[in-house]
């Protein structure tokens, strides 16, 4: 983790330190990390520096309660233990999600017929990917825009960036492990993710212990649209649904995607 190529951009960091991964033979040291809160205005100038510096930004947020700052302070990291997300498909492997989310299972506190109606009109098929939408804004500066809501809030949001070609990419090249009760290679939650920055202008703003935020430039504008991306989203994060606002449906669940241009997900 480098940070010489900043130089020459007018940016100056706030104090900070790299960080080096808990695991692995090599040391790796993917993340530098900021040692108090991420100040405003530097998460946009820091996005719009990265085609020359390689460096993306993003907000970090500790699990709640804890005081080292997980996983990002105690470099609970794991870069080495990641595939590339170049490696997969995003459309197979959101249907490999989608079929295992909506099997039922022995001591499923739900029968089969109303497992099916979670996934409601599609049920156990698969609806094969969403068609993308031409961005209403553009990206980056919507994410910015998101950047400084969230540190409007409060709370203990610090810095850190990693060398990656985009948002998605850094979550591999972190070696952030949130969603690992999911899935253990989060390069292939990247793929994905760097599936919907092509589709839908999305781009990763935040990340936490086990939680995901994305900006999107070019949200679903109808229902019509917005059931196969919700689909998208159960197959990534089936807690959405699971565990998200009554009722919990697929049905329910997209339409509050309809207009929405921040996309959140949280693993259990």
């Amino acid at each position: 983790m480098e940070l010489g190529a900043l130089r020459g951009e007018d940016i100056t960091l706030p104090a900070g330190r790299v960080i080096t991964a808990d695991e692995g033979d090599g040391g790796a040291r993917p993340l530098w990390l900021s040692d108090g809160p991420a100040p405003f205005a530097l998460w946009g100038r820091l996005r719009a520096a990265h085609p020359r510096t390689g460096l993306w930004p993003l907000l970090l947020e500790p699990l709640d309660g804890d005081e080292g700052f997980r996983p990002w302070g105690s470099g609970e990291l794991y870069p080495e233990d990641m595939s590339r997300p170049a490696d997969h498909d995003p459309g197979a492997v959101l249907a490999r999600w989608w079929e295992k989310s909506v099997s039922v299972d022995e001591g499923d506190p739900l029968s089969p017929a109303e497992r099916l109606a979670v996934t409601a009109p599609y049920g156990a098929e698969w609806p094969g990917t969403a068609p993308g939408r031409e961005p209403a804004e553009d990206p980056d500066r919507l994410a910015a825009e998101h950047a400084e809501v969230l540190l409007s809030f409060g709370g203990e949001v610090r810095l850190g960036l990693v060398e990656a070609a985009s948002g998605a990419a850094a979550l591999a090249a972190a070696g952030w492990s949130g969603p690992l009760n999911h899935e253990d290679d989060t390069a292939r939650i990247a793929t994905v993710v760097a599936d919907w920055e092509r589709r839908f202008g999305a781009r990763v703003f935040a990340v936490g212990f086990a939680t995901l935020r994305l900006s999107v430039a070019a949200p679903p504008a109808t229902l019509e649209e917005a059931l196969p991306v919700a689909a998208e989203h159960f197959a990534l994060c089936p807690d959405n649904v699971w565990q998200g606002t009554a009722p919990q449906t697929l049905v329910a669940y997209a339409e509050r995607l309809v207009g929405a241009d921040l996309w959140t997900f949280w693993w259990d």
